[in-house]
Formats: C-alpha cells, structure tokens, sequence
C-alpha cells in the first residue's frame, strides 16, 4: 500500500518555488497562461524508447517547455511527465503528486543518488492510456536535479513521489513501465493499445 509521500530537500522540508522563477525571461508568458499543451506519444511508439540526453543550459527555451509539459500534465491528467513522452528527448521531469496540484517540481538533468526499501503498488502512465499494473519499485529515494534556476539540489523522496520520480526517471531511459511485466503481458497491451489507435483514427 502506498502513502501519501513524505519530502525532504538538503534535509529540510521543501518550500516549492513557482514553476517559472520571477527572472526568468519567459515569466511574462507563463502568468498570461500562453502555454501550450502537447501531444503524448503513445505505447508502443518507439520514439518513446529513445534514451534522453542532458539539457545543455536552463535557458527560456527549457523554462518553457517545463512550462507546457506542466499545463499537459494537469490538462491529461496526471501527476508526472518526461520530455521524451512528449517527443522532446531532453533529461526534464514534471511531477506533481499533491491532491491540490499545488506543488509542481521540475528536475532537469536528474540523478538517482541512492534508493532503498521495497513497495509495491498499481501504476499508470499517460503514454500507455488506461492501463494500471503493479510494479516493485524502491520506497526511498535521494536524487539530484538542476531546478529552473539553473541551481543543482537535492531531495529525498518516500512511497509515492519516490516512485513516481523512478517512473520518469526510467522514460529518460528510454523505458515505459509495462517492461517490468512479463512479456505476455506486454504483448496483449501492445495490441490492445494498436487497436485503440486504429479504432480511433
């Protein structure tokens, strides 16, 4: 059973900063609400097995898109997205595991520093629609991350952000959580999902 996560960054509880910070050259656009919602690639494209590279600079392009990957995030809805789930193969995550969806993170360029514990729990992805499996992940992780400022953190996660920051984290990989099943399993989501896609188009 998962609860509800518990967050600690540099070992203090966070205070969560604004998605876009106040200097940022493209601040403007996000208070307007000019943001942009983004199609998702869908399971089993395999665009979505590209494995991401590192944002080279946090610059008002990056901003924005963190920006429209948030606003797609909310839109769908879900609780995280990975650039390359939006066919930009780039190391950035938005994750917003709050009931309120008051509490937007973004990582860019993330590194898992260190896991521990076990859980297990029903798991869902935006890019693999209406599909909910179990999956073992760890129940603790500690992770470091550039913000939108540019500036590197750190922050340790438990029970369900600490998974949902593994389930992004893996797109950067290049991979989608279904390829933790069993390859029967994976099968019968492949065609049920390629008849969805023929049935609606």
């Amino acid at each position: 059973m998962i609860s509800w996560p518990s967050v600690y960054v540099n070992g203090e509880p966070p205070e969560y900063p604004p998605i876009l910070p106040d200097n940022s050259p493209s601040i403007n656009s996000f208070k307007s609400g000019f943001m942009a919602l983004l199609p998702i690639l869908r399971y089993p494209d395999p665009r979505l097995h590209r494995r991401a590279t590192p944002v080279a600079e946090v610059d008002a392009r990056i901003r924005q898109l963190a920006a429209d990957m948030a606003e797609t995030m909310y839109a769908a809805p879900g609780i995280g997205l990975a650039a390359p789930q939006v066919d930009q193969h780039l190391r950035l995550i938005v994750i917003d595991v709050s009931e309120d969806k008051s509490q937007l993170q973004v990582f860019i360029n993330p590194e898992l520093l260190e896991k521990s514990g076990e859980c297990e729990g029903e798991e869902g992805c935006l890019s693999v629609p209406g599909i909910y499996e179990t999956v073992k992940r760890a129940s603790h992780v500690r992770v470091r991350a550039l913000g939108l400022d540019g500036k590197p953190f750190e922050l340790e996660a438990d029970d369900l952000l600490a998974v949902c920051i593994q389930h992004e984290m893996d797109h950067l990989e290049g991979k989608v959580f279904v390829e933790y099943l069993s390859r029967l399993k994976q099968t019968r989501i492949k065609s049920k999902l390629l008849k969805q896609a023929r049935e609606t188009f």
